[in-house]
């Protein structure tokens, strides 16, 4: 699915100053952005590319990247690539769209575990979380669907359906119903939904099978992630299956944010953030932090990462998972998602739909 290109640019004033203060620094410092990986190609790809767009936008600037499992270069490679050009300093930026145990966990252990044993200063961004720049791309992605149906079906009689990876994170899955409601006002359309690809509920099956009975003509489905995958793939397909039974009702595929220059530079705002020291993520309502309901037991819980034995593997064949933690995560010693079993959960998933 094509994007349509946006006639936005990132400011030149931005990009001049941004580049500016990170010369100015005392160390020589550097920018490092921490993807999670996939076993698709297409979306390390795409990763890849925007890594270089970044450093693209700062060419005065060492800019790496690395992912932190089923791709290469993995994390500590970047960090190494960084050093190599005298980098004694690094603003490493989370390539996750919200703070769930990725953001938390996973990537800060590998960062302070290089850190600690090659005497790199790395200090730590935050999530591209819940931002004006963000909606106003998703917003592109949406408009880009609408016009591309061709019709003269309405806005109000259009239901967004607005689908996310999925977490262990209440707070994580709950910023997905804020980006609905943000886009649905936004562009003013008919009724909005939530669905989650995997480890929560609803899965889109079942999220999509409701939607249906609430009576609209059009329903829009947009994966809220930054690239394709598996996980993305999973998604068409079950907006598909639901198509095909519902004749009546137009079914639309928005595409995902890609490397939106809005996506660009919120990951550049992020970087600006570690040097004014405002790169805190929101803990408010962090399950390791604080009673979150249900969650209660995880509180204090180790920063660890748990991707030791994928880190690094690039495998471009056909696995029902890409590690999208659909499963009960006992392999890889997450804690147990509390609602696995949910009926519109996690174990529901079709194995038939990769």
């Amino acid at each position: 699915m094509q994007n349509i290109e946006t006639e936005y640019q990132i400011p030149k004033a931005f990009l001049d100053a941004l580049e500016n203060r990170i010369l100015a620094e005392p160390q020589k410092t550097g920018i490092m952005i921490c993807g999670h990986g996939s076993r698709d190609l297409g979306a390390v790809a795409e990763f890849s590319k925007l890594s270089k767009a970044i450093a693209k936008y700062l060419p005065n600037i060492p800019v790496d990247y690395g992912y932190l499992e089923f791709a290469t270069p993995i994390i500590k490679t970047g960090l190494k690539n960084l050093q190599d050009q005298g980098v004694t300093r690094v603003l490493a930026i989370p390539g996750m769209l919200f703070a769930a145990g990725h953001a938390k966990n996973d990537i800060p252990s590998v960062l302070n575990t290089y850190a600690k044993q090659h005497d790199l200063h790395i200090d730590y961004g935050r999530d591209l979380s819940i931002d004006t720049k963000m909606i106003r791309a998703a917003s592109d992605r949406v408009n880009e669907a609408i016009a591309q149906a061709g019709d003269q079906i309405s806005n109000q009689d259009t239901l967004l359906m607005v689908i996310g990876r999925g977490a262990s994170a209440p707070d994580a899955n709950s910023n997905v119903q804020k980006v609905m409601r943000l886009l649905l006002e936004g562009i003013g359309l008919g009724w909005g939904e939530t669905g989650y690809s995997g480890v929560t509920f609803p899965l889109v099956q079942p999220a999509l099978e409701h939607a249906v009975k609430l009576g609209y003509k059009r329903i829009i489905t947009f994966p809220y992630f930054l690239f394709t995958g598996i996980l993305v793939d999973r998604i068409y397909a079950y907006h598909d299956k639901v198509a095909a039974q519902y004749p009546d009702i137009e079914f639309v595929k928005a595409s995902y944010l890609n490397d939106h220059s809005l996506v660009i530079e919120t990951f550049l705002n992020r970087v600006l953030e570690i040097l004014d020291g405002d790169n805190a993520m929101n803990c408010g309502l962090c399950k390791y932090r604080e009673q979150v309901l249900g969650f209660e037991d995880q509180i204090g819980l180790p920063q660890e990462s748990h991707h030791h034995h994928v880190e690094g593997i690039n495998d471009a064949a056909p696995h029902s998972h890409e590690h999208s933690h659909d499963h009960s995560h006992d392999d890889h010693h997450h804690h147990p998602y509390p609602h696995a079993d949910h009926s519109h959960g996690p174990n529901t998933l079709d194995p038939k739909i990769p």
